[in-house]
């Protein structure tokens, strides 16, 4: 991993970095990038939570139950996405789950260039809330997403958590 084994992205506030002459620690049992990838239909959102659900415990994170839930919420809601909004030009999707010693972050990709927004919805709608929901979940966890474009033109959308609770030292 890049970072000196912290990783890229988002660490929480007061993350540690180690200077460059105390060189690389070694990376943690549950440090890793696993990624795969479905077709851009409705049962491919169960699928994906499971296999997310199914990496934190096989690899031993030590993710609190709240945060894990979140982290769940999360990956339904951004694959809920990819097949609700951009199946008709991305018959697949990629989902990614990286996991450093301070953090852990999800993300989902499609080929759809359209890079969506969190809106806020009529409330007689029940629906369109999912990027926002993903938002709030991510700040009040102290974390972090974002939507970026793909070098093929398509986007990932991604949230980062910490894996020690805010304000915990």
């Amino acid at each position: 991993m890049d970072n000196d084994g912290l990783g890229p992205g988002p660490r929480p506030d007061g993350g540690a970095v180690r200077p460059p002459e105390a060189g690389p620690p070694e990376p943690l049992p549950y440090e890793g990038v696993w990624r795969f990838t479905a077709p851009a239909v409705d049962a491919s959102v169960p699928q994906a939570r499971h296999a997310v659900r199914d990496l934190l415990l096989r690899q031993g994170v030590p993710v609190a139950e709240d945060l894990a839930h979140g982290l769940l919420v999360i990956v339904s809601e951004l694959v809920t996405n990819a097949v609700r909004h951009a199946a008709l030009l991305s018959p697949m999707l990629a989902v990614e789950v990286a996991v450093g010693a301070e953090w852990v972050r999800v993300s989902v990709e499609d080929n759809h260039p359209y890079r969506p927004t969190a809106l806020e919805a009529d409330h007689g709608r029940t629906g369109g809330r999912g990027l926002l929901l993903v938002r709030e979940i991510a700040r009040e966890a102290g974390g972090a997403c974002d939507v970026e474009h793909t070098a093929s033109g398509g986007k990932v959308i991604w949230a980062a958590l910490p894996l020690k609770p805010a304000g915990l030292p």
